[in-house]
C-alpha cells in the first residue's frame, strides 16, 4: 500500500497554481509576511517584491508545475518541500523557460502552513548529442 501524498504536497500545488493564475488572495494566504525567494539569478526578493512583480503583470507565469516527485521533509513546526519545477515566465523584456530544481521552506504559523523561503537553480539543458559518422557502404 502506498503512502498517502503529504498535505504539505498539496498545498504547495495550490501555491504555484495561484502564482499561475494570478490570485493574489490565495497567494498572500500563502506566503508569510517574511517570505523570500532566491532567484535562478541569484537575485534576493521580499514577499512584497515578488507578489508585487505578478500583481502588477511585470512577471507571468505561463507554467509553474511540478515535474517531479514532490518530496516533503518535516520537522518541529517546519517542513522543506522539494521537486523539479517546469517553469514558463514572461517579463516585459522576453520570455524564460525551463526545468529548476525547487526548494520551499514552510512553516506552521497561526494553525496553517506558509512558504518562508524559496530557492530555484536551473537545471542546465542536456547538451546535444554528436551523431555519429555515417558508415561508408559496403
Amino acid at each position: 500500500m502506498a503512502d498517502a501524498p503529504d498535505p504539505l504536497e498539496s498545498i504547495e500545488r495550490s501555491r504555484l497554481r495561484a502564482l499561475v493564475d494570478v490570485d493574489m488572495d490565495t497567494a498572500e494566504w500563502l506566503h508569510a509576511a517574511d517570505y523570500e525567494l532566491i532567484t535562478p539569478g541569484g537575485a534576493r526578493l521580499s514577499r512584497a517584491e515578488y507578489l508585487g512583480m505578478i500583481r502588477t503583470g511585470i512577471l507571468r507565469y505561463r507554467t509553474f508545475e511540478p515535474a517531479s516527485e514532490v518530496r516533503v521533509f518535516r520537522v518541529d513546526g517546519a517542513a522543506a518541500v522539494r521537486y523539479q519545477a517546469r517553469i514558463e515566465a514572461e517579463f516585459d523584456d522576453g520570455t524564460d523557460a525551463g526545468t529548476f530544481w525547487h526548494t520551499d521552506l514552510y512553516a506552521l504559523r497561526e494553525d496553517r502552513w506558509q512558504a518562508v523561503w524559496s530557492q530555484a537553480t536551473r537545471i542546465p539543458a542536456p547538451a546535444p548529442q554528436a551523431r555519429a559518422p555515417e558508415r561508408p557502404g559496403p
